[in-house]
């Protein structure tokens, strides 16, 4: 399976930049000459012909000709992505803004292995670039390096090395035909159920990184505003906005990370050969709510957890479905009435059907994948897994006896 492994650069920063800023200028002359034309003559040029025009009339290069290919396609492939979101309603724009710096890009082609190093090669007559490889690649073969990265680390302020490897893994199959549900939340990041036990991955910390980046956001945007855009004050107070945008993006990767790992990995424990995941990628579409639910909605970074949660799980041999969640945490399990719950409890007001509102969700998923509506699975008593921050260890905890009340 394919991987990426970062590690710290060691090349002298002149040197760095040097490389991220020619590609930036090959991306930068590839985008001007395709819109000149395009202004010009009203020819929109395909990626092949664009190639070969920044080519032609490009100038030298001091990076690897894959390299420079790498950076045109670029143009190209964000042209795609935003023709691809207009197609689908979004308010996208085609890239237009000139890049000063851009990450520069190995291929395969150009990567070549010598004892404990790798030679990324560069134009021809200049010496390769020299990358010492980590620990842990040291038993990789050549042929497995597919591609190599210069990222520029906001965050920390240095760069690093990104390396895609081909490990040579190949993900086996789980036995059997066990499946278990999986309810996002903006809460809880995702509740799960077999119909045999129900766990809560809780992370409260990811949705209060998410609330203190929109609050520390505002008051820079504020003192920003009353600034002349350009000024050295604007510039100042942008440089900060980059590094504090790039340390919760940060936090919030590592937090998702150990949150979907630990979905993956209840569900690895549990033997289940299939995962469905309630489908809440049109949570927000057509909807007018409020500035506070419109906030949450807009901060919950479900998508990221689907695709983290996705790939995890199919590395371990787990197939992923989607299906549909609508009224899932609403539905009673054993009387199907819906009700819409506040807080964390569902109290059912027609029967006395008492539990926790993730652990309805996801048995109610689960119900919606079997038969095709919810309320025919009962939702196990919940337990809870921490795998981020604080005093309680990640280990399963049992939480209050959840199941019918008194009428």
């Amino acid at each position: 399976m394919l991987r990426t492994v970062q590690f710290a650069c060691i090349l002298p920063k002149a040197d760095a930049d040097a490389l991220n800023q020619e590609s930036g200028r090959v991306y930068t002359d590839m985008l001007v000459r395709h819109y000149r034309l395009y202004r010009k003559q009203g020819v929109w040029l395909a990626p092949k012909s664009g190639e070969r025009l920044e080519d032609a009339l490009g100038g030298s290069t001091t990076l690897h000709a894959h390299s420079r290919d790498a950076a045109q396609q670029g143009f190209y492939k964000a042209c795609k992505t935003a023709k691809a979101c207009r197609q689908a309603g979004l308010d996208a724009k085609y890239p237009h803004r000139r890049k000063r710096f851009r990450t520069t890009i190995w291929k395969n082609t150009g990567i070549t292995r010598k004892a404990e190093t790798l030679l990324l090669a560069r134009a021809r007559g200049l010496a390769p670039v020299l990358v010492p490889l980590p620990d842990n690649l040291l038993d990789v073969e050549a042929p497995a390096f597919l591609e190599a990265r210069l990222v520029w680390d906001r965050a920390a302020q240095h760069y690093t090395w990104h390396l895609v490897v081909e490990d040579g893994n190949v993900p086996t199959p789980m036995p059997g035909n066990h499946m278990a549900a999986v309810d996002l939340g903006e809460i809880h990041p995702a509740a799960l159920t077999d119909g045999k036990e129900t766990v809560i991955v809780t992370c409260r910390a990811l949705r209060a990184n998410a609330q203190y980046t929109a609050k520390r956001l505002s008051e820079i945007r504020a003192k920003q505003d009353r600034t002349q855009r350009g000024s050295r004050s604007w510039k100042r107070l942008q440089r900060r906005k980059n590094r504090f945008l790039a340390k919760q993006k940060r936090r919030a990767r590592d937090m998702e990370h150990k949150a979907s790992c630990a979905a993956v990995q209840w569900a690895k424990e549990r033997n289940v050969s299939t995962l469905v995941i309630g489908d809440v990628r049109d949570v927000a579409d057509g909807k007018r709510l409020n500035v506070k639910a419109q906030q949450k909605i807009g901060l919950w970074s479900h998508g990221r957890q689907r695709n983290y949660i996705t790939y995890k799980a199919e590395a371990a041999g787990i197939s992923v479905t989607l299906c549909p969640e609508a009224y899932t945490s609403q539905t009673c399990p054993t009387c199907q009435q819906c009700y819409k719950p506040k807080g964390r409890v569902y109290r059912c007001p027609a029967c006395g059907f008492t539990a926790h509102r993730d652990a309805v969700g996801c048995a109610n998923i689960l119900s919606q994948h079997y038969t095709g509506e919810p309320g025919h699975v009962l939702p196990p008593a919940p337990k809870y897994r921490h795998p981020f921050g604080g005093k309680r260890s990640r280990l399963d905890t049992a939480d209050l006896a959840w199941g019918p009340t008194a009428g």
